[in-house]
């Protein structure tokens, strides 16, 4: 057995299938199948359950999994040499996870601001309405609402935002504005899909009005602003992100739900250069921009 090995086996693991697994390890799907096998003859155990919509650990599986991730971040750590090293020496892969309206709206267009300072950093952010396993480092690094539960996570808050209500000046103009919460039931709504929200933290639109029944549900915030934008509804929207929007209308101004973004890590990923920066990084740019989310502050 050697190191390949559990990398292999740690990629199909975290991508639950071989085609996705080979894309990150940016090699050819035959081979990633080909190392499992390998891997599982070595050991004489099944590893995963192999169908077509993709692969599940097995019991055998699941009890390789904590001795192959300590050993990933043994071999990270290796890497790492002794001493600080300068950005031209900070390599590697760090993968960032984010809810969809923080990834796409505001973290993605500092990306290469990272890069200029890391040139050797290779970065992939997934930006998802989705929870990340840091456990089972399906990412290094996690952006989550709200502060985490415990474990054996670090966290820090990055900032308090606020979402509203929102409009556009096309649904306003054909179907009025309503004239207070309550009225928000003779109107189209606009929200999540409600059994694939996956934290409390997220029912946003019930903090506004308990009543709230969408007729337009959606799993992603930015297409539920676009889909705002377009007439097709009242929707609460992060302020962030359309604040300054020409094309809607604020209703209730003074009602916010308020809600907070916190960054988290694993405690085993503290010593990992790359990761280290990278989260600094985020936090450092995040504060900056304090007033963008909060204009209060």
């Amino acid at each position: 057995m050697n190191w390949d090995d559990l990398r292999f086996f740690l990629a199909v693991a975290r991508e639950g299938q071989i085609l996705r697994a080979a894309q990150r390890l940016g090699t050819s799907q035959a081979r990633v199948n080909r190392r499992i096998t390998q891997f599982e003859e070595a050991l004489g155990e099944k590893l995963f359950d192999r169908r077509t919509v993709g692969c599940s650990l097995t019991q055998a599986g699941r009890a390789v999994m904590p001795d192959a991730l300590a050993a990933e971040v043994a071999m990270l750590r290796l890497r790492s040499t002794t001493g600080k090293k300068t950005a031209n020496q900070i390599d590697g892969t760090v993968r960032i996870g984010a809810p969809e309206g923080f990834g796409v709206a505001y973290l993605a267009a500092h990306l290469p601001k990272l890069r200029a300072l890391y040139p050797n950093l290779k970065v992939q952010l997934v930006p998802a309405p989705r929870a990340f396993s840091l456990s089972q480092r399906e990412a290094d690094i996690a952006i989550v609402v709200g502060r985490p539960q415990k474990g054996r996570l670090k966290a820090t808050k990055l900032t308090d935002y606020s979402l509203g209500l929102y409009a556009s000046k096309t649904y306003v103009a054909e179907r009025g504005a309503p004239h207070s919460i309550a009225d928000l039931g003779d109107h189209e709504l606009v929200g999540y899909v409600d059994d694939l929200i996956y934290t409390p933290e997220l029912e946003f639109n019930k903090s506004f009005w308990p009543g709230w029944d969408s007729q337009i549900e959606i799993s992603s915030a930015q297409a539920q602003v676009t889909a705002v934008k377009s007439g097709a509804g009242i929707g609460v929207l992060h302020d962030f992100v359309v604040r300054d929007d020409p094309e809607l209308i604020a209703l209730f101004p003074e009602t916010k739900a308020e809600r907070s973004y916190w960054v988290v890590w694993h405690e085993a990923m503290d010593a990992i250069p790359h990761i280290s920066v990278t989260k600094r990084f985020i936090v450092e740019t995040v504060r900056q921009d304090r007033r963008l989310f909060s204009p209060g502050t």
